[in-house]
């Protein structure tokens, strides 16, 4: 209802009866093109018929028992007892069928038209239900717009520690649909508002660091919150959850790393290193999949690469490794460091666009001419091993990365030059 009700696209349509589940499964038989009972337990079945897919869910009430992870469910007889479990008024709409008529108990349209999150009853009774809605308020805001009812938001800052009853895959599946929201910015400041984010992503609030007269520099919070800003103004096709997440936790060793030096100056030494760790370990406790872990840590760790490309003095082979290190994720390395750009001096932000656009042109360049995204030794497996008269081994293994190095430092030499410089390499290292 409230997505119909806000013109925004409804790709599923929910039902719910006061049908059990067993009496749903008689009643679809044989109409539905496909059945699927994955959410039977919870009272929910799914079907497809035709080119929609629905969900029919009994009539319930969900609990959790302050010890278990896993919600208790209870089945109802009543749609209006069934509405006031919702997570919020907004959600606690419905259309009877047939006829169509319009069901509000709870006063959402009211508040769809205010754009306010409130829930049903007690803003308390429903976290404590679920303390997972609280983690949905924020993503709401993310997504939809929408503000936090003062209520609701002090019930959540009451009761953020609940969250942490909440398994991680159900945390994480929040916090990406947040992050990849319409206004992901308003849906993190929720988080640390209402103190969610010290349960689910403490390295977060972390990042308003103190800034005091005498050692003053630049809140890494609102730096971080507008270099997510500036990364999604880059994306070409939709929300990209690691860029945003790059973008979010790319400095978040700097307070860990923090050194005050004399006449006020502030260092982060090492802090991408520091920061990579932290986010692969933030984002294992969240469950991401491995691949996700790997490319956002590897982003993070990455993502001061380019200042050390000065005024555009390096050389062939470090934009060969620049590129070898970055792998398949160069264009959102890319988007990160344009975006990691948030200082006020225009002369300075100009200066930094112009070099780095030295550099991209630089790439595409050696790409052209050397394969840059397919960076392999002049020689293979089978040629190291007829040059050198060996068999297969750790030797070939060694052999190979010496000529990789070959191959980054010098470009491409030709077969017969990498050849004879193979040769030598396995004279100096007494292996011939």
């Amino acid at each position: 209802m409230r997505d119909a009700l806000l013109n925004r696209p409804v790709t599923d349509l929910d039902f719910t009866t006061d049908a059990p589940p067993h009496r749903i499964l008689e009643i679809i038989d044989g109409w539905a093109d496909a059945i699927w009972t994955i959410g039977i337990e919870f009272g929910t079945v799914g079907l497809r018929k035709g080119e929609h897919q629905l969900e029919i869910t009994t009539y319930r009430s969900e609990t959790y028992d302050p010890k278990s992870r896993k919600p208790e469910v209870s089945y109802g007889t009543s749609l209006v007892e069934d509405l006031r479990r919702r997570d919020f008024a907004v959600n606690a709409m419905a259309a009877t069928l047939p006829g169509c008529g319009f069901v509000d108990p709870f006063g959402g349209l009211e508040d769809l038209g205010r754009r306010l999150l409130r829930t049903p009853g007690r803003p308390e009774d429903s976290f404590s239900d679920d303390p997972l809605r609280m983690m949905r308020a924020a993503r709401f805001v993310s997504q939809l717009g929408f503000t936090i009812a003062p209520e609701v938001m002090a019930a959540m800052k009451e009761m953020s520690a609940r969250i942490e009853i909440v398994s991680a895959e159900r945390v994480q599946a929040e916090l990406s649909k947040l992050v990849c929201g319409a206004h992901p910015r308003e849906g993190l400041a929720a988080l640390v508002e209402s103190g969610l984010a010290l349960h689910v992503l403490p390295e977060l609030p972390e990042l308003r660091l103190e800034i005091d007269e005498h050692h003053r520099h630049k809140d890494v919070y609102d730096h971080s919150m507008i270099v997510l800003d500036q990364a999604i103004a880059q994306e070409e096709d939709g929300p990209d959850l690691i860029l945003r997440l790059a973008a979010l936790l790319h400095d978040i060793g700097k307070p860990r790393t923090r050194a005050h030096l004399p006449g006020g100056r502030v260092s982060f030494h090492h802090h991408e290193m520091v920061g990579a760790k932290m986010t692969k370990k933030r984002l294992t406790a969240l469950k991401y999949p491995k691949e996700v872990i790997a490319d956002v840590s590897r982003l993070v760790e990455l993502h001061l690469r380019f200042h050390g490309y000065g005024e555009g003095e390096w050389t062939d082979s470090a934009v060969r490794r620049y590129v070898r290190d970055a792998d398949h994720l160069l264009s959102r390395l890319h988007k990160l460091t344009r975006a990691d750009c948030t200082t006020r001096n225009k002369r300075k932000a100009e200066r930094l666009a112009r070099t780095y656009d030295a550099l991209e042109e630089r790439i595409s360049r050696l790409a052209a001419e050397e394969e840059l995204g397919r960076i392999r030794p002049e020689l293979d497996g089978v040629e190291i091993q007829q040059a050198l008269g060996i068999t297969p081994g750790p030797l070939v293994g060694r052999a190979y990365k010496f000529l990789l190095e070959l191959r980054l430092d010098q470009g491409m030499i030709g077969k017969e030059e990498a050849r004879a410089a193979l040769l030598e390499w396995a004279r100096a290292e007494n292996v011939l």
